[in-house]
């Protein structure tokens, strides 16, 4: 794990493996507990109660901000680092190799020929006593061919050792390495591949093993130039040259070592990165579970709750038809008379002698009112079209006893005279019938259903003069007919 060997050397971070306070946010302080905390709340690099917590795959647990730190200074170019052959000097990642080749007192090369200890720049344009005047290195070489106009040409990647063809200005370089990270990687391991191949099966030593090395990934003239240890000779002892590949060799594998160092720790980074994003996955599958699991429960307290809106709707229905009822009775009610006088006015009279001839309905009953407070129950039936010897030519009228609540106390059969009024509206005339009960009639005693069967007038009014000239009983449609129940005798 990057983040935890970063925590276990300090050094490989410049000294301190905490960032300092005004740059992240780290963990809460110890001293926000009332005891103190376990060290399975405390995080691995400030040592602080976790904030926002990350475990890695090795079992680490980390601030959010200190796991973003830990992985920043695994992989900046600035970050200090020590020299990796034990100068003791601090430097940035990025001039590591300038320091091995121009500055690290450690790093020293034995000439094969005079035994001179040199550094490597200065094996470079050393021209050793003992091997004549022939041999020249490659780095002379190129400092002749080189020409005077080509620092205007464009730079190469820095990546270009190991393969990169890219070559740009400095802006172009900025954004090429910035955005081909896993490129580079992947050269890097096509390299770090091939070496391993070739020190796992090492070839007889000779002037064609360091191109059989250098050969996967097209990197071999990076490592050349990273050692600067490959000598060509014109001629001379073939012992010295032997020794020199054998420095070739192993400055050659102390670079491409490096190299893995630094691609192991960002494979390492890439594990505990996937392990973070994988937790996140888990963590997202389980609120997309308990969000289709509300969803469901949703969906049943709707079903659930329409059914309810249902059973109301019906409920309302039933309501709206009772308190039609209700008002109907609150209606009948206020016309009720308590003295055995009625007074019963009917509009819509041509609608209603059409219905009556046509059979649709061919009577109608008035409101019920009372002889008394207490007394009989009673209304009025009309056939506006006649009933029995009467219809078609006479309006019949009727008198019918109902079921009451006071029936049980009253003297029964009913014997009082009744009597009907056609009212004349314009007071001239009123048409009047009259009749006494016959008490034999079971139409005036004690009534056993709702109403009893009616009894009156069936020739109470001659039809063909209701709309007479000299008198109004029918005026705007509308008749009056009174009924008067004479209770004193």
């Amino acid at each position: 794990m990057a983040s935890g060997s970063a925590v276990s050397d300090p050094s490989l971070n410049g000294g301190s493996s905490t960032p300092d306070e005004n740059e992240y946010p780290s963990g809460f302080p110890q001293s926000i507990c009332d005891e103190v905390p376990k060290e399975k709340y405390l995080c691995s690099n400030c040592n602080n109660v976790l904030n926002k917590a990350r475990q890695t795959v090795c079992g680490h647990r980390y601030c959010l901000a200190c796991v973003n730190w830990l992985d920043h200074q695994s992989q900046c170019e600035y970050a200090l680092i020590p020299c990796n052959i034990g100068c003791g000097i601090m430097v940035q990642r990025k001039s590591l190799a300038t320091h091995l080749d121009r500055g690290c007192p450690n790093n020293k090369t034995t000439c094969p020929s005079c035994a001179g200890v040199l550094t490597p720049r200065e094996l470079q344009k050393h021209v050793c006593p003992n091997s004549g005047d022939k041999k020249t290195t490659k780095t002379d070489k190129r400092q002749k061919n080189n020409h005077p106009g080509s620092s205007k040409k464009k730079e190469p990647c820095i990546f270009s050792e190991v393969g990169c063809p890219f070559k740009g200005n400095t802006d172009k370089l900025k954004e090429h390495e910035s955005c081909s990270h896993v490129g580079h990687l992947q050269l890097l391991l096509d390299v770090t591949r091939a070496l391993q191949r070739t020190l796992n099966s090492p070839p007889e030593r000779g002037h064609h093993e360091s191109p059989d090395l250098l050969q996967p990934g097209q990197c071999g003239a990076s490592l050349t130039s990273q050692s600067e240890g490959e000598i060509e000779t014109d001629g001379g002892d073939p012992g010295v040259s032997d020794k020199a590949l054998s420095l070739h060799d192993d400055q050659a594998e102390l670079a491409v070592g490096q190299q893995l160092d630094i691609l192991q720790q960002r494979v390492q980074v890439m594990e505990n990165i996937i392990s973070a994003l994988n937790r996140e996955v888990e963590k997202t599958q389980f609120s997309v579970v308990v969000l289709e699991r509300d969803d469901y429960n949703s969906q049943q307290l709707i079903q659930h709750l329409e059914t309810k809106v249902a059973e109301q709707q019906q409920r309302l229905v039933g309501k709206d038809i009772h308190i039609t009822s209700l008002q109907q009775c609150i209606s009948a009610q206020q016309d009720v008379s308590y003295d055995g006088t009625f007074l019963w006015r009917l509009c819509d009279v041509s609608q209603r002698l059409r219905e009556a001839a046509s059979g649709q309905k061919i009577s109608q009953y008035s409101s019920a009112f009372y002889t008394a407070r207490y007394g009989f129950k009673v209304c009025m039936r009309l056939y506006l079209n006649g009933d029995g010897v009467g219809k078609g030519t006479h309006i019949s009228l009727f008198f019918v006893i109902m079921k009451g609540e006071y029936d049980p106390i009253l003297p029964w059969p009913f014997r009082y005279k009744v009597t009907f009024f056609l009212i004349d509206q314009n007071q001239r005339e009123h048409v009047i019938d009259a009749f006494r009960p016959d008490l034999s009639s079971a139409s005036f005693h004690r009534p056993t259903s709702d109403m009893n069967v009616a009894s009156g007038c069936p020739l109470f009014f001659p039809l063909g003069k209701l709309r007479s000239p000299k008198h109004a009983y029918c005026k705007d449609d509308t008749i009056y007919i009174k009924c008067v129940v004479d209770t004193s005798t």
